[in-house]
């Protein structure tokens, strides 16, 4: 039977339900969820009384694993736990010594170890020693589209619904940093009226400060129709609106789409809910443009089209480019792309 992979919703309801690990190591390129779940341990497993004598938060810069260890044998003090978190582990000299730890960990202490942007290899022993006892959680990067769930997600638990467009507007403008979308998220929670419980993409542009009409979701929207002037209109746009929409953004977005264009050719049911499944997307409405751009697109012309988007990526970094600017790179891109 194929292992479940552990989510951050998963540690939490154990964490919630106070059937506590060991160890918790927590690693990944994404450190939203790494920050989640130490956070949560950190202010919830001890009272603020307890904090004073058995919590200790070290970084990983400054002690060694040996040290570390030392502090996870000692017995809390009037509590039932002591928490030790390890806080940028990855600078951490000797982990693969916490092996000696595992064989007989503290059962009083909560040892929770913060490795962001970067993973324990799991063919190591060590990994194995820390499922066997602990909790071992990969923090991954989500890919773009699965943040419009992620933002309805986030804005539902705060009892709140978002519009299609407006979820859509937000992704394509923050990209998937977590923090940083959340941070923007919590901003429009903030200032959405007290008698209104739906974002609008209005909301998004006075908030967040990106143009409903003129943004990279509408771009991708008049490339899939194959819309000539209005994909150059929000060419002019970004153009003469640089600092919002930088060139880098804008090529991510579409490199991502196109690509999973290229990926949808290949879905064995191409239907809504066939490419959906295929391409890993949560909603089959979500598969809708990959439908529409698949008969305006040919497999050779999306194959094309990926390889200017490279180019055009390399170009805006200075490479085999000495006079064009991002404005010059991105209307020669969509040009390439429409015709």
């Amino acid at each position: 039977m194929a292992k479940v992979e552990l989510t951050c919703d998963n540690v939490l309801a154990a964490l919630k339900a106070r059937l506590y690990k060991p160890v918790y190591y927590l690693m990944g390129e994404e450190p939203y969820y790494i920050d989640i779940i130490s956070n949560y341990i950190i202010d919830n497993v001890l009272t603020e009384t307890e904090k004073e004598f058995n919590l200790t938060v070290v970084y990983g810069m400054d002690v060694d694993i040996a040290a570390v260890i030392n502090t996870a044998k000692r017995y809390p003090l009037m509590s039932e736990h002591q928490v030790v978190v390890v806080k940028e582990a990855q600078g951490m000299r000797g982990m693969d010594d916490l092996s000696y730890y595992l064989k007989k960990p503290q059962p009083s202490t909560i040892l929770v170890i913060c490795h962001k942007h970067g993973t324990l290899d799991r063919r190591k022993k060590l990994a194995a020693e820390i499922e066997r006892v602990g909790v071992l959680f990969e923090s991954k990067k989500l890919r773009e589209p699965q943040l419009p769930t992620f933002i309805n997600s986030y804005l539902n638990e705060k009892g709140i619904t978002v519009d299609p467009k407006a979820s859509s507007m937000i992704a394509g403008f923050v990209g998937n940093d977590l923090s940083r979308l959340a941070g923007e998220l919590d901003k429009l929670a903030i200032t959405l009226p007290e008698d209104r419980k739906t974002v609008t993409p209005v909301d998004v542009e006075k908030n967040i400060g990106i143009s409903k009409d003129y943004n990279n979701f509408e771009l991708r929207a008049a490339l899939v129709e194959k819309d000539v002037l209005k994909a150059n209109q929000i060419v002019k746009y970004f153009q003469e609106n640089p600092k919002t929409n930088p060139i880098q953004m804008t090529l991510s977005l579409l490199f991502n789409f196109f690509s999973n264009l290229m990926l949808a050719y290949y879905a064995p049911e191409k239907s809504e809910q066939g490419v959906a499944a295929f391409l890993g997307l949560k909603s089959p409405w979500q598969a809708r443009e990959y439908l529409v751009a698949m008969r305006r697109y040919s497999g050779v012309k999306t194959m094309e089209i990926i390889g200017e988007i490279r180019n055009a990526d390399a170009m805006s970094k200075g490479v085999g480019n000495i006079s064009l600017g991002d404005g010059d790179i991105l209307r020669e891109l969509i040009f390439k792309i429409l015709h």
